[in-house]
């Protein structure tokens, strides 16, 4: 699995492309390749017939920069990494932090594929895979890209288990900003399989852990509390704050196309108005409802005697 973790400690749906999807992949786009560069050079022979041999010689070196060279670039380029027997395995070229790949990364991607799949009928590229911890090629390596499977399977992903209702909000102070990605990572490891490990060990785990969280915060552990249930808690706090970090960001973006000033403190409730937004002349300083006066009965001309 790749080592991408995102901020409330939840691992990356990036999975890295083993040898056997990558090398199918790849023989696909050859063939593809491989045709359109059958059929342009097929045509290139019908059309420059007159040439004379300097001028066929480049207008063929042209075509085979173009075709099986400039072709692989233009199609990762435009499709963000997707190339169509990417398309076909379910795979896709991302850079080493996630983001989509540009023209500079399938420019590198490219140039090391002429060597290491063209020239090298592909050896050197399954060397530096099977090598390769997260299986990349060379030109993975230069670029600074990873090949992921988009399709995974479905049930897979785990959820950390809520920590106890009395330890819920008791780190709400705690400085989480010097704990690592990969001990966020481990934690949650740990806390997605705890119930699966020896008790012994796991504990042996969950107090190693804790020890260097509470190290990395520099508050230790609470007193009495267990070092799983103090892991969960800290997980669960770092959640927290990053869907609070979410909710103001997107709640900011949709304030910012309102008029200078104008606010909303509420949203309707079924059946009655919606909340933070008054009445006229209800709960205001200073301002009150105007009472009119009650009309008596109609008038008939008659007038007691004094």
């Amino acid at each position: 699995m790749s080592e991408l973790v995102t901020g409330d400690a939840v691992v990356l749906g990036l999975r890295p492309a083993k040898l056997p999807s990558r090398a199918l992949a790849t023989t696909i786009d050859l063939i593809i390749t491989g045709v359109v560069f059958g059929v342009v050079t097929l045509g290139m022979v019908l059309v420059a017939g007159s040439l004379d041999d300097a001028a066929f010689a480049a207008v063929s070196v042209a075509t085979f920069l173009l075709v099986p060279v400039g072709g692989p670039i233009a199609v990762e380029t435009l499709s963000r990494g997707r190339s169509l027997g990417k398309l076909a395995c379910g795979l896709r070229v991302v850079r080493d932090d996630g983001g989509p790949i540009r023209f500079r990364h399938a420019l590198v991607r490219g140039a090391m594929g002429l060597v290491e799949l063209l020239m090298t009928f592909g050896v050197v590229a399954a060397v530096a895979s099977l090598v390769s911890t997260r299986g990349r090629r060379l030109g993975d390596v230069f670029a600074g890209t990873l090949v992921v499977r988009e399709r995974v399977p479905a049930g897979r992903a785990v959820a950390v288990p809520p920590p106890p209702p009395w330890l819920v909000g008791r780190f709400a102070s705690l400085d989480l900003s010097a704990v690592p990605d990969d001990l966020w990572l481990a934690v949650r490891q740990y806390l997605t399989r705890m119930h699966q490990l020896d008790a012994d060990v796991g504990r042996a785990m969950s107090e190693r852990l804790g020890s260097e969280v509470a190290a990395r915060t520099g508050v230790p552990a609470p007193a009495g509390v267990p070092a799983a249930a103090y892991l969960a808690a800290v997980v669960h706090e770092r959640q927290v704050r990053d869907a609070r970090r979410a909710w103001q960001a997107a709640h900011a973006e949709g304030l910012s196309g309102r008029p200078a000033g104008a606010r909303f403190d509420g949203a309707p409730r079924p059946g009655g108005p919606a909340t933070g937004i008054p009445l006229p002349g209800a709960g205001v300083p200073g301002h009150a409802v105007p009472r009119h006066p009650v009309p008596g009965p109609p008038a008939t001309g008659f007038v007691p005697p004094a």
